[in-house]
Formats: structure tokens, C-alpha cells, sequence
């Protein structure tokens, strides 16, 4: 019982700080992330040293990464992919290959070993559709073409970036970077993420009245977990990332979670286990490694994301005027979970080295930062539209 004590002890301290410093952030109008991220800098293993991680907290953090994909995939129905028309899909599919470019171009001028150069420009890729969301909820403007055409969007870059992943974690793994090996690991990740798409909620489907005919209290909610669970494993031996399994699971349920109640049981889980991974990102950053050489590179990385998003982004919807694509650009500027988690992923697998880790940490506090106060600017003239007219614009897509 006595060697149970300092992990319990680990476990209290790191929730109370992260929750501390996450209610901290909320209070200053920014996201908790960020807050939860900095309470493992300050009192982390290079910072006050009041809790160094053992493997059983990064297990349990590892375990919160799952959660928090299942709880993304939730969130996205593939229907909602269909509904928002292929504007959204060029919008993503356009700023995903930009920031990969930039950032992978960058990396490889600044001499990084290619491998590490995939996973920094793999994390540029994503977006966060919580934060923007959030943002655009709080104007009241979620309806108007620009808002719709940017959470569409923000919806396929999840999609397409746990692709992504599932490609560059195959790449890396494997000896070289042999053509057929890239071939067949694209294939793999992309019929995997067709198949959750499109057939593995017509399984839950037929699932649905065994479901309900179970005496078993809460009964969807615990196959949803053990499907989880399962194609985590699955999605580990098949040579993919284990939230890859976790964010397709969540997606496969994505359609009964209103009706089951799904999201907000699972939130609850997400909301004790989210923070020891948050925690954990902030107790692997090692603030001594950025010298002014690296202060200079994470400068430019971050540049070089929030440039690539508008661009990228901005450019398939220029045929709707310059302000909307600004909109949609600067929507799509704030990173999150999935570009943390790559570059998380990259390290386990000692691919990705300190420096590489701490430039990626950097990129995605400066543009949660910097996107929301922008994104208020430029949307502010929306929020005069009348939810009328805002309606017949959003039928343009």
C-alpha cells in the first residue's frame, strides 16, 4: 500500500496544477489546452521538480491521448463530410499539402534529418476544430458561409490528417523510404479510414437493437469503449498510431452519440484523463534546448504555419472575394490535439528530437494565440448579417 502513495500523490498534484492552470487561461480568454501544456513546464522534470512522470503516468496520459481522439471522432459525423460539399474538402486537402511543403522544405534547408523534417511539417497540418468552433460560436455567426466552409474543413483535416499520420508513421518505421513501402502505407491508411467512414457505422447500425435489448446499464456506452479500446490495438498492430483506432472508433459512433448520449459521457472520461496528457506534453519540453538558433527557428516555423493556412487555405475560395478567404485562411490557422499528438508520437518512437519536439510545442502555442483575436477581427462584420441571409449564403456551397 505504501508504494502506491507517491503515484497517487503524482497523480493528485499533476490533475490540481494542470486544472489550476487551465482555469487560469479560461479566466484570460484563452484555451485551457495551453494552460494544462504549461503546468507541466513549471513543475515538470525541468522546471520546479515537483513531479517527474514514472511510465505508469505516461501510460495514464497515454490512455488520455485515446480519449481525447475518441471524444474528437464523436464529433464527426461522416455524413456532416458529405453535407458540407467539396468547397471544405479543397480548403482542407489544400491546407494540408501547403504546410507540409513549407514546413517540410524549411526543415530540410535548416539540415534536420529528414525523418524528424515529416513529423514537424505532419504537425503544421492540423487544425483545430475545437478552438475554432468556440470562437465562432461565441460571435454567433457558426451559420455563415465563411464559418461553414471553415469548420467543414476543420472536420476533413482531422480525417485527413489522422491519414496522414498513419502514412508518416509507416514511412518511418519501415527501413528507407522505398516508394512501394509509401505506396502500401497509403493504401492501408486510406481503405482503413474508408471503412470506418462509411461501413462501420452501418455495423453499429445493425448492432443497435441487441444494443438495446441488453440488460447490461449503459450498455452502448461500454461497447463504444471496448470498440475503442480495440481498434486502438488494432490500429497498434497494424503498424499505425493507437488514436488513430480511437478517433475512427469515436467516428464510427459519431451518428448514435446524440441519441446514446455518447459525447457527453465520454467527455466526463476526457475530462479527468484529457489533463495528464496535456500535462505531459509540458513535462517533455525541455525549455533549455531553445537557444537563439532555435528561438529563431520556432519563429519561423510558426510564420511559416500561420502563412501556409492562409494561403492554403485561402486560395480555393477566392472566387467568393478576398475577404472571404481571409476568413476562411485565418479559421484555419489554430493548431491543437492532433498536430500535439503527432509530434508527441514522434518522439516515443525517438524520431523526433528534443529541439524538433520543443518547435512544435512552440508553432501550436503561438497560433492558438494569435488565430482567435484575429479570427474576431475579420468575422466582425459577419455578426450584422441576418441569420436570413446568412442562410441563403451558406446554400452557395
Amino acid at each position: 500500500m505504501h508504494t502506491a502513495d507517491p503515484f497517487l500523490f503524482q497523480l493528485f498534484l499533476i490533475f490540481v496544477w494542470a486544472k489550476l492552470f487551465g482555469e487560469i487561461f479560461e479566466r484570460l480568454r484563452l484555451p485551457a489546452v495551453l494552460g494544462e501544456i504549461l503546468a507541466g513546464v513549471v513543475i515538470g522534470p525541468y522546471g520546479a521538480r515537483l513531479v517527474v512522470p514514472t511510465d505508469a503516468i505516461y501510460a495514464i496520459a497515454g490512455i488520455g491521448a485515446i480519449f481525447l481522439l475518441f471524444t474528437v471522432g464523436l464529433e464527426t459525423q461522416p455524413k456532416d463530410l458529405i453535407s458540407v460539399g467539396r468547397t471544405s474538402l479543397y480548403v482542407a486537402l489544400a491546407g494540408i499539402a501547403t504546410p507540409v511543403l513549407f514546413g517540410f522544405t524549411y526543415m530540410m534547408l535548416r539540415h534536420h534529418p529528414a525523418h524528424e523534417a515529416i513529423f514537424v511539417a505532419a504537425a503544421m497540418a492540423a487544425t483545430s476544430v475545437g478552438i475554432t468552433a468556440r470562437v465562432l460560436g461565441d460571435m454567433h455567426v457558426l451559420q455563415t458561409f465563411a464559418a461553414r466552409i471553415v469548420l467543414g474543413a476543420a472536420v476533413f483535416d482531422d480525417v485527413l490528417g489522422m491519414i496522414l499520420l498513419s502514412v508518416v508513421v509507416g514511412i518511418v518505421s519501415s527501413v528507407g523510404l522505398a516508394w512501394a513501402q509509401l505506396l502500401i502505407t497509403a493504401i492501408e491508411a486510406v481503405g482503413f479510414a474508408l471503412i470506418m467512414m462509411f461501413y462501420a457505422p452501418r455495423v453499429v447500425k445493425r448492432m443497435e437493437p441487441g444494443l438495446e435489448r441488453m440488460s447490461t446499464q449503459d450498455a452502448p456506452l461500454i461497447i463504444a469503449l471496448a470498440i475503442c479500446l480495440g481498434l486502438s490495438y488494432a490500429a497498434v498492430k497494424i503498424g499505425m498510431a493507437a488514436i488513430i483506432g480511437a478517433f475512427f472508433a469515436g467516428l464510427a459512433f459519431a451518428e448514435y452519440s446524440p441519441r446514446w448520449k455518447l459525447r457527453a459521457r465520454v467527455f466526463s472520461i476526457n475530462e479527468f484523463l484529457a489533463p495528464f496528457f496535456f500535462f505531459s506534453m509540458g513535462a517533455r519540453l525541455n525549455m533549455a534546448v531553445f537557444d537563439r538558433k532555435l528561438l529563431v527557428s520556432a519563429i519561423m516555423i510558426s510564420l511559416l504555419a500561420i502563412v501556409s493556412k492562409l494561403v492554403g487555405c485561402g486560395v480555393p475560395v477566392l472566387g467568393w472575394g478576398w475577404k472571404t478567404a481571409v476568413k476562411v485562411g485565418v479559421g484555419m490557422v489554430p493548431r491543437g490535439e492532433v498536430g500535439l499528438i503527432v509530434a508527441l508520437v514522434g518522439l516515443q518512437m525517438n524520431i523526433v528530437s528534443e529541439s524538433a519536439y520543443a518547435l512544435v510545442i512552440f508553432m501550436t502555442g503561438v497560433t492558438t494565440l494569435v488565430a482567435p483575436p484575429i479570427m474576431k477581427i475579420v468575422f466582425r462584420d459577419e455578426v450584422t448579417i441576418e441569420p436570413a441571409m446568412a442562410g441563403r449564403r451558406s446554400t452557395a456551397m
